[in-house]
């Protein structure tokens, strides 16, 4: 699946959508939640939400 379906799915609701996604970026999201050395969960679940937040807004 392309990632414009794929998005267009996630702006319409889809769950399997959106976690594709959230899976996609989750390097990245990891890569930014850590500080001094440590994962912060707190700070990766606010960016899994801004994400999806994003998600939503996104205009295509």
């Amino acid at each position: 699946m392309i990632f414009e379906q794929l998005l267009l799915q996630a702006k319409q609701g889809d769950p399997k959508s959106i976690a594709d996604i959230l899976n996609m970026y989750q390097p990245l999201l990891l890569k930014y939640s850590v500080i001094d050395d440590r994962l912060d969960e707190d700070l990766y679940q606010e960016q899994c939400i801004t994400l999806i937040r994003a998600i939503k807004l996104f205009r295509i």
